[in-house]
């Protein structure tokens, strides 16, 4: 659907301040509906995003500094994440043996499984996904990998 049908607003300045506009509506657009996807799982978007940094580092360790600068919200409290995933042993955390005041966070077994079973149910489940070509995703990738620089 048209952005302009989706807000409800006939025109905009120019295409720059509707690429503005539709940027950060389809921003929420996914973000919503990857929290609704999520919500099977008992798991945020944040916290999916965490154990999917962990499973990158597995199996190496991963410290609180390193998963905040890969976060992709970077407003996100890292260290309340990894409490909370700790608590449905999705992740395992660990005094670092160089430097005690350091944390290492690891992705348990469990950890693992679930997002392996998040990656088989997303594959049938993301219809939405499908509106686009692998090579229009691709474009797609490149006009926003240009567009931040």
């Amino acid at each position: 659907m048209k952005l302009e049908d989706e807000i409800k607003q006939k025109s905009f300045t120019d295409q720059m301040e509707k690429l503005t506009v539709n940027l950060i509506y389809t921003g929420n657009y996914v973000m919503a509906a990857t929290n609704r996807f999520l919500k099977v799982y008992d798991i945020s978007g944040q916290q999916y995003n965490v154990l999917r940094i962990l499973r990158g580092q597995y199996p190496n360790p991963a410290s609180i500094n390193l998963l905040t600068e890969r976060m992709l919200d970077k407003s996100s409290n890292a260290s309340r994440l990894v409490e909370k995933l700790k608590i449905k042993k999705l992740v395992k955390r660990t005094e670092c043996p160089e430097d005690r005041r350091q944390v290492n966070v690891e992705i348990t077994a469990k950890g693992l499984d679930l997002l392996k079973k998040i990656d088989e149910d997303k594959a049938n489940d993301q219809p939405r996904w499908k509106t686009l070509t692998k090579t229009e995703a691709k474009t797609l990738n490149d006009l926003l990998d240009k567009f931040r620089g």
